[in-house]
């Protein structure tokens, strides 16, 4: 049967496609079938046919190895670069919780390790007309357990611990942090590391660094966080 986790972002632009890249690259090489799937994106560019590239699960395809079909990674894939519910308002192709249910499933029957991000921050609103939905609703309709990842620098602190009381008050489990663009040796961003596994009794499981290729933490460790 097939684990998976869900990868919340303290916000937008703080680097989940990046980490997400690296975490399903580590269980490929620890020899672990990884699959990757994504509810909903936005702002992605179109080929010369038109068509639309889902752009994160491009570049989780090409950082991690895997050969998994671009197609069979995300349902919904919008040009504009706003949120999923208005983009989806824009362009006319609604998110609906069915399908992007019916899309994991099916990732799950076909890898043994399936990473699934979200989009933007955990208060990112999926769809807004024709029904109501929430990044938490996605969550919670998958049933998964979540890491959260979140910049090494200034303003860290408020983000992760908000987000992170903000996911218990909602039921959603946490498993643990991890932190982008970290820079070792830097006095503040060390000290952000020690200052969120106090205040939301967190591991930061691993720090990633501007640039890194591989993500610092054994593939073990990473797929004992993956539930069934």
């Amino acid at each position: 049967m097939s684990k998976k986790i869900f990868i919340v972002g303290t916000g937008t632009d703080v680097g989940k496609t990046y980490v997400a890249g690296l975490i399903v690259k580590k269980l490929k090489e620890s020899g672990r079938s990884a699959g990757y799937y994504k509810a909903a994106m936005s702002g992605n560019a179109r080929r010369e046919d038109g068509s639309l590239i889902p752009g994160d699960a491009a570049y989780v395809r090409d950082v991690s190895g895997i050969a998994q079909p671009l197609e069979q990674m995300c349902p919904y894939v919008y040009e504009h670069a706003v949120s999923p519910h208005l983009a989806s308002r824009l362009e006319g192709n609604p998110v609906r919780l069915d399908m992007v249910e019916k899309g994991f499933r099916e990732v799950c029957r076909e890898y043994g390790y399936v990473t699934v991000e979200g989009s933007g921050g955990i208060l990112c609103p999926i769809c807004f007309d024709e029904a109501e939905i929430w990044l938490e609703d996605v969550i919670a309709r998958l049933e998964l357990s979540c890491l959260l990842v979140a910049h090494a620098g200034l303003g860290t602190i408020n983000s992760v611990v908000l987000t992170t009381e903000y996911m218990r008050s909602r039921g959603i489990p946490v498993k643990g942090i991890l932190f982008n663009r970290f820079h070792p040796g830097d006095m503040m961003e060390e000290d952000n590391v020690r200052m969120c596994e106090h205040r939301t009794g967190l591991k930061v499981l691993a720090c990633v660094e501007e640039g890194a290729k591989e993500l610092a933490m054994d593939g073990e460790a990473l797929a004992s966080l993956y539930e069934e």
